[in-house]
């Protein structure tokens, strides 16, 4: 079997452009996260940085602050649970849906 080294680079640069529209898409992509009934949302862009935090005056309890922050940390898991799904959707179309191991690093990408 002949590998043709030209054949190889191009298609490298083809997925490598790629990846750079998919890098420009999660800096725009804004995906929130929820918990408690919708009582606590946490947006994050594709690259998993906090863009907002939403919290209702029901989410609050100044006898059990614990409450709040267990709702805040269950909307971030749920967030970032959808960034990843979404992650991999965005891979998934570049690679022909070829799909890569979890946790494979792709152009800086941890999926």
């Amino acid at each position: 079997m002949n590998i043709d080294p030209m054949e190889l680079m191009k298609n490298f640069q083809g997925i490598q452009g790629k990846m750079n529209e998919v890098q420009e898409k999660l800096s725009a992509m804004r995906i929130t996260g929820f918990a408690g009934g919708d009582m606590v949302k946490v947006e994050l862009n594709g690259h998993m940085q906090v863009i907002d935090i939403r919290i209702t005056e029901e989410a609050i309890d100044p006898e059990d602050t614990g409450i709040t922050e267990e709702l805040v940390k269950a909307a971030f898991n749920d967030a970032v649970q959808r960034v990843r799904e979404r992650i991999n959707e965005e891979i998934s179309s570049i690679t022909g849906g070829m799909g890569l191991p979890g946790g494979f690093p792709f152009g800086g990408l941890q999926v």
